[in-house]
């Protein structure tokens, strides 16, 4: 009966709680782990030191690219059929997303290395740990709250930074000189929407990261087929000539297909290479599927064949 209290000493609560070891022994009380290290199964705190899995890195690209992706959409929203600025705002958007991702991952560590290291993600709840302090006697509660997916949590809210202060200073500067055609209170609208989704998506990295983290790829799959389906109905396009008539419709379409693949390609993980990649072929067929149906759903085509029937 002696050795059960001691065992239990040595063992810290909760699922996040852990020791230091101090030069080969462990001491100190339970408790949270300094950042960038993770209690290990013995509850011990242990330095991160895992290179990301593929998974982890399309989980960041997809991050990264959702403030572009909003830039592109409300540059292309605001400026105007005719306004020559657009392309340039576009290229500055997709600039300040470049250098903000090159800096972020300057400044994790180790820092000055384009690399990370990593904890891993090992279930839902280390998105959460807050959740999850322990109470022993049911009064007082050890607080072990910590970022136990090191640095997956924190290195976007960074990122998002990095964006907001590159885009205050390169943009406004930029669209107030080629952006001659717009009025004075158009001009900057691409700007203002900025201010606006950049804390909207801070808070869902900070509430919701875990749950995009395992369904990012499905995000990525029905918005881009949605967003593909009503591009092509809004342009009605019902045609391979009508398709290629513009430049800017095969840059739509082309972009569909990268996100098309990057859901699939996030989806296998490319565990195995031999059975996943085939599925790279099914890439264009959302855009075949619709071209191929679009004269038999023509909404004239119906109602002429309707009224015919009566």
């Amino acid at each position: 009966m002696l050795f059960f209290p001691v065992a239990m000493s040595l063992t810290c609560p909760g699922l996040y709680c852990g020791r230091m070891m101090v030069n080969g022994s462990v001491e100190g009380e339970c408790g949270v782990c300094p950042r960038g290290e993770r209690a290990n199964l013995q509850k011990i705190c242990e330095r991160c030191s895992e290179s990301p899995e593929l998974y982890d890195w399309l989980y960041l690209g997809f991050m990264a690219m959702l403030p572009l992706v909003l830039h592109w959409f409300f540059i292309e929203w605001y400026s105007g059929k005719k306004s020559s600025s657009a392309l340039l705002q576009h290229i500055t958007a997709m600039l300040e997303c470049s250098v903000s991702a090159v800096v972020t991952l300057l400044v994790t560590e180790p820092v000055g290395l384009l690399s990370i290291r990593s904890c891993g993600v090992q279930m839902l709840s280390d998105w959460y740990t807050m959740l999850y302090n322990p109470s022993p006697d049911y009064i007082n509660t050890i607080h072990c709250t910590q970022e136990a997916v090191y640095p997956l949590y924190t290195i976007v809210l960074i990122y998002y930074a990095f964006c907001l202060v590159l885009m205050m200073m390169l943009r406004p500067l930029l669209v107030k000189k080629i952006a001659c055609g717009l009025g004075k209170s158009d001009r900057f609208k691409s700007i203002y929407a900025a201010l606006y989704f950049f804390p909207i998506l801070t808070v869902l990295q900070a509430v919701g990261g875990g749950l995009l983290y395992y369904a990012f790829p499905y995000i990525i799959l029905v918005l881009s087929l949605v967003t593909l389906a009503v591009y092509m109905s809004a342009s009605e396009i019902q045609s391979f000539k009508s398709l290629a008539a513009k430049k800017k419709r095969l840059v739509v379409l082309f972009s569909h297909w990268l996100l098309h693949a990057y859901g699939i390609i996030s989806i296998s993980r490319l565990d195995k290479l031999a059975q996943d990649l085939p599925l790279l072929a099914l890439v264009p067929g959302p855009a075949l599927f619709y071209i191929a149906t679009a004269k038999f759903t023509e909404p004239s085509r119906i109602l002429s064949e309707g009224g015919n029937g009566h």
